[in-house]
């Protein structure tokens, strides 16, 4: 073969090697710390499975976010936080570095916060977590998105008042608790509470799983509080429903945070739990766009991640697509300052995380418009817009019952500021400049 043909041969060769279909396509690595074992396994089945529909549904319907494929690898914690540190440990260098953990488990997010900000890796805690990481001055790598402990017990509080026609001065709410940092969690703001609206506050620890609770709910019933808020997952919440027939309390007396309020918490109690109030993070109960999307895109090819294609649409589900979203968001709003079309690095997920700006066309356009109202977070506030809506269960469906609501800053933020500089002199963090 002559020279020049073979010249010509090289340069063809070349040209085909360096076409972008002869690249593998860039990957974005998304760790996903899941709980499908264990006593809170009934929340934490839906919970993983909507994380990873939606990192299924980004790359089927988007091709990825601007053509970086997610890819991802559940990590099994049983809600331990050991087994959640060793999770982490495993997954944080993964693809160059995770992109941020949904760590799905109160005790595991102040188990890996301090190894978070030495490794400068986001830790993502939608609805849960350490309330006082809103703070973003301290807590650089901690964003406790949509809302906290803190706005689900103030915003409880403020239904009551409501119902009350806003006079508690008198009256007693108990708090029936996992007794771990989750349940632990909503105290220091009952305590304001109390004291600013006159009620009486007495708590319940209940030992973990929670399925024996007849000591708590006799003690309940010697008491007779005017309601219950119920601090409860998993398995402990169908026992505290049972428990409150059983020495009959009203079930509607009683409010339960978000992870105690999904379908599969009370529906084979049925009409025994009618009138059963919890409260949502944002519009969580809601069906939307999204979901009709994830049929189309993963489910109807045999693609989904539940088990059962019923499952979409109930609130754990869902709120576990609302949490890889807010992630496919931030590292979105990162490819917008960093590149489009690149692996974003930690830090770079971080920036997208502290300058989310969640529209209400935006959400319309993701499909989470009836889910969700408008989200803006910042260097400061790892929160954004805390908005929240009580729901009550009619013996076979939840429907909502309020208008929204949001938490008083007047009585969080001195909450979130006292208790983040307390955290920063033990840890001595200089907490840095967001002006």
């Amino acid at each position: 073969m002559k020279l020049k043909s073979l010249v010509a041969l090289a340069a063809a060769s070349l040209s085909v090697l360096a076409t972008p279909q002869a690249f593998a396509q860039a990957e974005q690595f998304v760790p996903l710390l899941v709980y499908r074992t264990g006593q809170f396994a009934p929340l934490g089945i839906p919970w993983a499975d909507g994380k990873q529909d939606y990192l299924k549904l980004v790359n089927a319907r988007d091709g990825g976010v601007n053509g970086v494929k997610l890819t991802y690898e559940e990590c099994e914690t049983a809600y331990d936080a050991a087994k959640g540190v060793e999770c982490y440990e495993r997954l944080k260098n993964r693809g160059g570095g995770a992109s941020g953990f949904d760590t799905q488990s109160t005790g595991i997010t102040f188990a890996v916060t301090d190894k978070a900000f030495a490794d400068k890796r986001v830790v993502q805690t939608m609805g849960y977590g350490l309330s006082q990481s809103v703070d973003g001055t301290v807590f650089e790598w901690n964003f406790p998105l949509l809302g906290t402990y803190w706005t689900a017990a103030d915003v409880m509080i403020q239904d009551i008042l409501k119902k009350e026609k806003g006079n508690l001065k008198g009256k007693k709410i108990a708090l029936v608790y996992h007794d771990s940092p989750y349940g632990k969690e909503p105290i220091p703001l009952l305590q304001k509470r109390a004291a600013k609206d006159g009620f009486e506050l007495s708590t319940f620890p209940v030992t973990p799983p929670g399925v024996e609770q007849k000591s708590v709910w006799l003690q309940i019933r010697q008491q007779r509080p005017d309601y219950v808020l119920l601090w409860s997952a998993g398995v402990m919440t169908p026992a505290a429903v049972r428990e409150a027939q059983a020495t009959g309390f009203a079930r509607e007396k009683i409010y339960a945070i978000w992870w105690a309020g999904s379908d599969h918490d009370i529906k084979d109690i049925g009409a025994g739990a009618k009138g059963y109030n919890a409260i949502t993070i944002h519009n969580s109960a809601a069906r939307d766009k999204v979901h009709d999307d994830l049929k189309k895109n993963v489910y109807d090819k045999g693609q989904g991640t539940a088990s059962d294609a019923g499952e979409v649409g109930v609130m754990a589900h869902t709120r576990g697509m609302m949490i890889s979203m807010l992630q496919v968001e931030a590292i979105r709003a990162a490819q917008e300052k960093f590149g489009k079309g690149k692996v974003m690095t930690p830090e770079q997920v971080k920036w997208g995380m502290e300058n989310l700006d969640l529209t209400a066309d935006k959400l319309k356009a993701l499909g989470f418009g009836e889910i969700m109202r408008p989200v803006k977070t910042s260097c400061a506030d790892h929160m954004g817009n805390d908005w929240a809506r009580i729901v009550q269960w009619d013996g076979g469906k939840w429907n909502i019952t309020s208008d929204w609501y949001q938490s008083d800053k007047s009585l969080i933020d001195p909450l979130v500021k006292e208790l983040s500089a307390k955290y920063a002199a033990d840890k001595k963090i200089t907490p840095r400049s967001c002006s």
